[in-house]
């Protein structure tokens, strides 16, 4: 997916993103910041931080302006799978002068246990979790109607990082679709935008295109299932607008 420079820079820029998926990233962010904050207030201390796909450095960028916010946070860890992207969130933490909290790795979230520290907080945003497929899906095979009842991938990268949350820390997932029907026609509606080629259609819980790109919806029961490691009353969600689009899912341990 990120493997391409070009698509970086394409898929990170506004001015190539629905109106949806931009309002996903600024509600996603308005969330994030209440969220660090009552945590810091529930631990009170500052905050050991892990971000599971980095991306473009974007959220630490935001954060990093809020001293109020920036400032109870004592350690950023990052990691991304695309060298692209480490290489991109590198250059802006440098930039930044940030690099004294925030360090980046290059590293698939499905070995989230060769991390030797724990955290408090471990973040993913803006629809990255949605990226984790399972290894038995092909592109190049795909079998309308794929079977998502198990996303072994998901269950392996949150099962570790739970394992990684100190008592008391939260998960939280920045933004996941929705799975419903109008939230579906407006991720396709975003790839054809991209000038990709979409290979599901109304069987499936997911979009995914021929160039490699997928993107997962979730219903509540569908992310019970898949977090069945966690108590119930330990998961909550936050609607991220008010037509069903997006959500925010908070993990406490």
């Amino acid at each position: 997916m990120y493997d391409d420079p070009d698509n970086v820079e394409t898929t990170f820029n506004e001015e190539n993103l629905s109106e949806y998926l931009i309002q996903a990233k600024w509600a996603e962010m308005v969330e994030l910041k209440k969220s660090l904050h009552e945590i810091y207030l529930m631990k009170g201390r500052n905050l050991d931080l892990l971000d599971i796909g980095i991306g473009d450095g974007r959220v630490p960028k935001h954060l990093s302006k809020i001293d109020e916010i920036w400032e109870t946070i004592r350690k950023y860890d990052a990691i991304d799978i695309a060298q692209n992207c480490v290489d991109l969130s590198t250059k802006l933490v440098e930039d930044k002068g940030i690099q004294d909290k925030v360090n980046v790795h290059l590293l698939d979230a499905v070995n989230l246990d060769v991390l030797p520290d724990h955290y408090d907080v471990i973040i993913s945003t803006w629809f990255t979790v949605g990226n984790f497929y399972p290894d038995r899906f092909s592109f190049e095979e795909l079998t309308l109607g794929f079977d998502l009842d198990n996303n072994e991938k998901f269950e392996t990268i949150f099962r570790k990082a739970y394992t990684k949350l100190r008592t008391g820390g939260e998960i939280i997932i920045g933004s996941l679709f929705i799975d419903n029907e109008p939230t579906r026609r407006k991720q396709e509606e975003a790839y054809r935008n991209f000038g990709w080629t979409i290979i599901t259609d109304e069987r499936d819980s997911y979009t995914a295109s021929e160039e490699g790109w997928w993107s997962q919806r979730f219903t509540r029961q569908r992310l019970y299932d898949y977090l069945s490691f966690v108590p119930r009353e330990k998961i909550s969600f936050i609607p991220l607008d008010t037509y069903d689009f997006s959500m925010m899912v908070r993990i406490r341990k």
